[in-house]
This record gives structure tokens, C-alpha cells and sequence, in this order.
């Protein structure tokens, strides 16, 4: 009867520690982290990095998904899902952003930030902190990291040496003020065009040339259909990676904050990377017999500057020249 009594007992225990091993599982929350870049891309490999921090740095109490390639829907549907609370996470370019706070988009402009470094300064300043607040108070959800997403360049059939030397291209541009800014000061040509149809545009003439970073111009070919890059280096692109506010209120300020930490970690070592990736990618244009123009920046700076302290930009002269005075 003993014998009887023990094996239950034992059956019992084993049937109550599955139990509990069921319910850890079950209590391990689920986040969802949604962009619209490829699963090819370095800023997708940084969020699985940070998904992988924050599992280990909370014990594995969460788990965050990564949706990459618009799974989840296009950028705007994903900045709407961010403010329901139906996505935790999101990566979303500057031009979002100002959407809510128009002053934040400044850095998206041409010849806001002067380089890397001027950029990496910027993300670590005042002003970006002030205006990273004023965002959150807009539209509620905080920017928890930056990653440098590369300075844009033009590619043409000609060098580019000079503002001059845009007169009359036609330019594909995307469809914003701050790509069209650029080739509108220098007597350019800006045409906006779906990013698909680029390459046969170029290919057939349609338009003149492009701009792109340089990561981009390697992956969609362009330097197939274009003889010269021209080291415009005219916007320092961002990428921001938000978190909704309901996510944040969830998780409570420590965990909170472990997110945030991963998200910027993996952040760090994306922009090295991405940066990197500009100077080794110089070098591989010119062995693939492209002709990659060194340019005098000063002369396109000097044309645009006008448009960016002309009356209806979204900024302040203060917050322009507060950019300005940041050194690297």
C-alpha cells in the first residue's frame, strides 16, 4: 500500500513540475519588432541582436519577434500600429518622425550634418535629446536608438564637381521635400519615381542620374547604368528605432530601460558597420572600373543654405545653428 501511495505521490510531482514548466513558458511575453528593410540588411541583423540581449538580460521573460521586409505592412501602417499598441516595436526613417515634431526632421535635410562623426555627435547632444523629448510628448512613443542608415550620393554619366555641373539633370529623387531640396538649389531637376523603376529609368535614359548611400547603389546595380558616384556626401541619413508607449508601460522602467539598452547596443555596431561599409565600398566601385568623384563640398553647401533658413522649414534659425555648432 506504501509502495502504491509513493508511486502516486511520484506521479503527482511530476504531473505538477510539468505544470509549472508549462506555465514558464506561457508566461514568457511576446514582443513584436516590425520594419520594412530586407532580412539582408545590417539593420535587421541589429534588431535580431537586441532581441537576443533583451531575451537574455530579462532571463528569457520576453521574447521580441522580428517582422522584417513590411510583413507587418508599410511604414506608415507600422507607425499607426505603434501608437494602437498592436506593435511594440518599429524601425522608421526621420521624415516619420517630423511628421509629428517637424523640427526633428532637420537632419534629414541636405548638408544639416557635415559627416559621421558630426551625425554621431548630433545623436549624442542636447538638442537631440530636447528634440527626442518634444517628440515623445507629440505622439507618445520613445525614440530608443539611431543608427546611421549612410550619406547619400550622386550617380550620373558625367562628374559631378560642381553645382554647375547639376544644371538641367534630371534626377530621380524620392518624393520629399528633403530629397528634392538638393537638386532644386542647384539648378537641378528633381523626378520623383517609385524606387523600383530606378535602374530602367537610368538604363533607358529616362532620367540623368540618382542619389542613394553607397550600400544602396552596390545592391540595386545602379553602377551598371551610371559611369560616375560623385561624393556629394549631401544627406547623412538615420534610421530611429521607437517604442510604443503601451510597450513601455508594460514592461515597467527596469525592464524598459534593458530594452532600450539592447536596441542602442545593437544600434552602435550597425552604424560601425554601415560606416565601414562607405569606405571599403569606395575602394570596390573603382575596381569594378566605375569612376567615384572626390568632390568640394563647400560650393553645394553654400547653394543650399539659403533653402534651409528660408521661412516655412520646419525648424528654428536657433535649432539650425545649434545643429551647426556641434563639433565632431
Amino acid at each position: 500500500m506504501k509502495k502504491i501511495l509513493s508511486k502516486v505521490s511520484y506521479s503527482l510531482g511530476v504531473i505538477a513540475l510539468a505544470g509549472l514548466s508549462t506555465t514558464a513558458v506561457n508566461a514568457q511575453e511576446v514582443l513584436k519588432f516590425a520594419h520594412v528593410y530586407e532580412s539582408s540588411t545590417p539593420y535587421h541583423a541589429a534588431a535580431l541582436r537586441a532581441a537576443e540581449t533583451f531575451a537574455k538580460s530579462t532571463d528569457n521573460r520576453y521574447k521580441m519577434v522580428i517582422f522584417p521586409a513590411s510583413q507587418l505592412g508599410k511604414e506608415t501602417a507600422l507607425n499607426e500600429a505603434l501608437t494602437l499598441g498592436t506593435i511594440d516595436a518599429i524601425y522608421t526613417g526621420i521624415a516619420f518622425l517630423g511628421q509629428s515634431y517637424g523640427p526633428i526632421s532637420i537632419s534629414d535635410f541636405p548638408f544639416t550634418l557635415r559627416s559621421y562623426d558630426h551625425w554621431k555627435a548630433y545623436v549624442k547632444s542636447d538638442l537631440f535629446a530636447e528634440m527626442s523629448e518634444s517628440y515623445r510628448k507629440v505622439s507618445g512613443n520613445t525614440i530608443a536608438a539611431m543608427t546611421y542608415y549612410g550619406a547619400r550620393h550622386v550617380t550620373s554619366n558625367k562628374p559631378i564637381l560642381t553645382p554647375a555641373d547639376m544644371d538641367g539633370l534630371k534626377i530621380r529623387t524620392p518624393n520629399a521635400p528633403a530629397f528634392q531640396m538638393f537638386p532644386n538649389a542647384t539648378g537641378a531637376n528633381p523626378t520623383p519615381m517609385a524606387f523600383s523603376e530606378v535602374y530602367l529609368a537610368l538604363q533607358q535614359g529616362v532620367v540623368d542620374a540618382q542619389e542613394n548611400p553607397l550600400p544602396t547603389i552596390q545592391f540595386k546595380k545602379f553602377y551598371e547604368v551610371q559611369s560616375n558616384i560623385n561624393l556629394t556626401g549631401h544627406i547623412t541619413n538615420s534610421l530611429a528605432a521607437i517604442v510604443s508607449p503601451i510597450t513601455l508601460k508594460k514592461l515597467g522602467a527596469q525592464d524598459g530601460q534593458k530594452l532600450i539598452d539592447a536596441l542602442q547596443a545593437a544600434a552602435a555596431q550597425a552604424s560601425a558597420e554601415i560606416v565601414q561599409s562607405e569606405i571599403d565600398l569606395v575602394a570596390w566601385f573603382r575596381a569594378e572600373g566605375v569612376t567615384v568623384n572626390e568632390v568640394d563640398r563647400a560650393p553645394f553647401i553654400a547653394a543650399v543654405k539659403p533653402a534651409l533658413l528660408a521661412e516655412g522649414v520646419p525648424w528654428s534659425k536657433d535649432i539650425y545653428d545649434r545643429l551647426q555648432a556641434i563639433k565632431e
